[in-house]
């Protein structure tokens, strides 16, 4: 099951389900089911995505079920994907046993239908995999103490797989409509046109010719057509037209006017024209049918990311069960099993290497090329490539929480939010069906009664107007080319929290970086250690110098500290064999360092607090920051006993990645807590415009405001855990993923990788999303406001005007189709 289509997910007494919807066609359907989907009690938040066929619904489970909204979709005339599966079970002995399994599996919301058979031990259920994950219903029939041995399509994709169907079917029954169509509609337009231009002779003016023509028209207007019929009366019906109205006015006022041609003089009312026009209701229906049906193949293509990723899911793995490897389906691996990976597999699920050491390809989700070496104590994500030596990893993350599956959950998310640039649209599209349909009716009151052209005319350029208006391409616009775009993101490690944050992020004219862990590797190491020439180093067990008395009691003050500089303070001292002293009375000072009682000494590591430097100390530490490291500060009993630098690497591609901003017109700020001078060091290194420095944690948020308050639209890229309060108030939160830690709730968007150069990606990849919109969207109205007053005035025949309106929204698909080749480099 896709994990967007998760079972109902209940927040604050909320619950959320997506529905994967069958037979939408137009703008107007969406709206349709979005209107009345929010009229329904208890429901809060309702989304209908046309690109996607899918609705997304927030609502209280007090006031309304899950079958209630279904129910409500289907009385509107569309249908919800549903799949079936089988499972075998052991334990039942008797009919009360099937009888007890069908009772309880009923209740479950989703299930539409379970029947159990006794003989062959298995029970088959049709449900809606947008409301019911399969594993629920494994777990409740061994709750009621029956044992089911194994789950046919017991996976995540069960879902995924319903919709695949489902379209499938549509597409083929679209398919042999088309062709159908094509059948009939071919000879029947050769046949016109040869007559209208005298290429068959005196035989085909004969009145039986008409009659064929009926006979040719009649299957396309009532077999090919009668969807148009159906879902138009449906629309009618709860007082929403849709553009099926447009189509089968259009078609029907030329069928039957031409059928009323050919038997005028039958029924004694005299003759009221003397061309019939079944050619042209014929091709209405099947170029639009065509034009639907190369719209229903574009859209697929648009989701093709999602279908990539749920690929790279292996559907094995092998396990340790019983001191034995096994293989089991990759849905059976539990958290704690420790699973085999051999050279050139992909790691089933996420977890951490128990042994083993190899080099892990991660470019699938990450988008960076270079594989990562791994070893005991690394973590590992699920789908991504072991290429070398065998890795025997401990699972942590299974199912519907390894990262692969929350980066499905959040782009199908994101895929189906309404991003506000579409809301013009959506109110256009909300009243386009009966604005179209008053100026076809004028259209055919000013050429019959002003113009006097007849009724044949006023008729025709009425039809006209009809079939040339497209909503559809209105609908499309903006979904398909988020749907592209967030799907190409996604295969370079970029993930949007929702379309909204696309959308905001083309506007950013300012970026604010963390430096550390974003600009920098987030790795220090420690390169100088000086004694100030004052103190007097306490004896020290295994401390033979004055140097490392200096570093053993920093490194054992730091040992309870999770910084970065205090790690690598730690680490240098254990790499030197330097003891690390019992600590007592730790305490971390906001934004100042440490401060512990080590081995009877009171220290502090961190900002200088104790006054002036001597001249050589201060010399010591202007020499050090000028070479863009940090220095810190011991000091022993209020005496300054020390100094320790520490440098932090530039990342290998930083100074490319801010020029790369620069190209897109952005001015680029560094934060930092760092001083002043070591700060400016490091941001002429990297070319950065602006630096912030010596900036408490707790001041981010406060100057990421300031920033704003100079009229700036800022975009503010941190770890998204640390830096939460800035990300939050940022127009823009861009956080910097690493590995699993991918800080989906925090930030706008997320980088599941390290690279910078994601940073420079995700906003280009919005500004081409935003333009490949605004290109749809302007297409889309000037397409109507250009097609509608040309057939209105008499200067499109029907059967152009229905070719046009076919393919308009193929054009909008396949505009959007093409940022699947926007090149982000």
């Amino acid at each position: 099951m896709t994990t967007s289509q998760m079972a109902p997910e209940n927040q604050q007494n909320k619950t959320q389900v997506v529905l994967p919807i069958t037979g939408m066609t137009c703008a107007n359907c969406s709206t349709t089911i979005e209107r009345n989907l929010k009229r329904l009690p208890g429901v809060e938040k309702a989304s209908v995505n046309l690109a996607t066929e899918r609705a997304h619904v927030i609502f209280d489970p007090s006031l309304l079920s899950t079958d209630d909204i279904v129910e409500l979709v289907e009385e509107l005339g569309y249908g919800v994907a549903t799949t079936k599966a089988e499972l075998p079970i052991e334990g039942m002995t008797c009919a009360n046993c099937v009888l007890t399994i069908e009772r309880n599996v009923k209740r479950l919301p989703g299930v539409e239908q379970v029947t159990v058979n006794l003989a062959t031990e298995k029970a088959s259920i049709v449900y809606n995999p947008a409301m019911l994950d399969l594993a629920e219903v494994k777990d409740l029939v061994e709750d009621l103490g029956y044992h089911v041995i194994e789950i046919e399509g017991l996976d995540e994709d069960a879902g995924m797989d319903a919709e695949r169907q489902a379209r499938e079917a549509e597409m083929a029954r679209q398919r042999t409509l088309l062709i159908a169509g094509v059948i009939f509609t071919l000879p029947l337009f050769l046949l016109s046109m040869g007559r209208d231009f005298g290429v068959f002779g005196a035989w085909a003016q004969q009145p039986w010719v008409n009659w064929l023509m009926l006979a040719l028209a009649t299957p396309v207007q009532f077999y090919v057509g009668r969807d148009y019929y159906v879902n138009g009366w449906k629309a009618v019906k709860h007082g929403a037209p849709n553009m099926d109205v447009l189509i089968a006015m259009g078609s029907s006022a030329a069928y039957f006017y031409s059928v009323a041609v050919l038997l005028a003089p039958f029924l004694g009312i005299g003759a009221i024209g003397e061309h019939v026009y079944f050619e042209t209701a014929a091709v209405i229906i099947t170029l639009i049918r065509l034009g639907k049906f190369l719209e229903a193949r574009a859209k697929g293509a648009t989701s093709e990311a999602i279908r990539s990723l749920m690929a790279l899911r292996p559907k094995t793995a092998r396990v340790e069960r019983d001191g034995e490897e096994i293989e089991i389906p990759n849905s059976q691996v539990r958290i704690g099993d420790v699973v085999i990976v051999r050279p050139g597999e992909s790691i089933p699920v996420d977890g951490v290497v128990l042994s083993g050491a190899s080099t892990v390809d991660e470019s699938m989700l990450t988008g960076e090329s270079i594989p990562v070496d791994k070893a005991p104590g690394d973590q590992v994500i699920g789908a991504t490539i072991n290429k070398q030596g065998v890795l025997r990893v401990q699972a942590t993350r299974v199912g519907k929480e390894t990262a692969l599956s929350q980066i499905i959950r959040l782009v199908e998310e994101t895929q189906g939010s309404k991003a506000p640039i579409q809301k013009l649209a959506d109110r256009v599209a909300g009243v386009f069906v009966p604005i179209v349909i008053a100026i076809a009716a004028v259209t055919f009151l000013f050429w019959y009664f002003f113009v006097g052209a007849g009724f044949t005319i006023a008729l025709i350029n009425a039809v006209a107007v009809l079939v040339i208006s497209c909503p559809c391409a209105l609908g499309l616009a903006t979904p398909t080319a988020i749907m592209v775009g967030t799907g190409r993101g996604a295969k370079m490690g970029i993930l949007f929290r929702n379309s909204e944050a696309l959308e905001r992020a083309h506007k950013l004219n300012t970026v604010v970086l963390d430096k550390t862990g974003t600009l920098t590797e987030g790795k220090p190491k420690l390169t100088d250690v000086f004694l100030d020439d004052a103190w007097q180093p306490p004896e020290l067990p295994d401390v033979l110098t004055s140097e490392d008395a200096v570093l053993a009691l920093a490194a054992s003050a730091e040992h309870g500290s999770e910084h970065p500089l205090g790690e690598a303070i730690v680490q240098a001292a254990k790499e030197r064999n330097l003891p690390l002293f019992a600590t007592t009375d730790f305490e971390a000072v906001t934004g100042a360092g440490v401060r512990a009682l080590v081995a009877g000494q009171q220290v502090f590591v961190g900002k200088l607090t104790n006054g002036h430097l001597s001249e050589s100390s201060d010399r010591i530490r202007k020499e050090l920051e000028s070479q863009g490291k940090t220095v810190m500060f011991l000091e022993v009993n209020d005496a300054l006993a020390g100094m320790l630098a520490v440098a932090d690497t530039l990342k290998e591609n930083a100074r490319d990645a801010v020029a790369k901003m620069h190209e897109i017109g952005l001015e680029v700020v560094m934060m930092t807590g760092d001083n002043a001078r070591t700060a400016a060091v490091i941001a002429e290194q990297a070319g950065i415009d602006r630096v912030l420095a010596e900036v408490l944690p707790q001041d981010k948020a406060a100057e990421v405001k300031r920033l704003q308050e100079e009229g700036r639209f800022v975009g503010m890229v941190g770890d998204g855990i640390n830096d939460a309060p800035a990300l939050a108030q940022a127009d823009v939160g861009i956080a910097m993923g690493t590995g699993t830690d991918v800080a989906m709730e925090t930030a706008d968007i997320t980088l599941i990788g390290g690279d910078l150069m994601g940073v420079y990606r995700a906003l280009k990849l919005s500004q081409g999303t935003l333009r490949t919109i605004k290109q749809n969207l302007f297409w889309a109205f000037i397409y109507n406001i250009i097609g509608i007053p040309l057939a209105a005035a008499g200067l499109l025949n029907p059967i152009i005007a229905a070719g046009a309106m076919a393919f308009s929204s193929v054009f909008v698909v396949t505009n959007s189709l093409r940022l699947r080749g926007f090149k982000l480099k």
